[in-house]
């Protein structure tokens, strides 16, 4: 696949798990935050709690198993440590969240996967 044709994929799956956190009653604060040492596709909040969220777009849902690893998640984890404080203010709780897209699938949400 090209790079614009995967970078739409992309930007669908990030539509959608936007859409899916957003009727759990999350408000999406930030969409696509580039740091120095990463990406991080959503940041959500709800409550006192912050999620720096990495959404997975596959366009089979057996391959969503292998979507995300820790590298992955490492780099998400280092990226919230730097957006932290500008995201986080008045929060109690932090979190790195995973959400899993795929074609005529319900989202799959996995709150919570770094503890680093």
């Amino acid at each position: 696949m090209n790079r614009p044709i995967a970078e739409k994929r992309g930007r669908r799956g990030e539509a959608a798990a936007a859409w899916f956190l957003r009727i759990r009653g999350w408000r999406i604060v930030g969409e696509r935050v580039k740091t120095p040492r990463g990406e991080v596709d959503l940041i959500a909040r709800r409550g006192k709690t912050v999620a720096f969220v990495e959404v997975k777009m596959r366009s089979r849902a057996l391959d969503l198993a292998t979507a995300i690893d820790a590298y992955r998640l490492r780099r998400v984890a280092a990226a919230a440590e730097i957006l932290l404080p500008k995201y986080g203010k008045d929060t109690e709780n932090m979190q790195i969240d995973v959400i899993l897209v795929a074609p005529w699938r319900w989202p799959h949400h996995l709150q919570n996967v770094w503890h680093g």
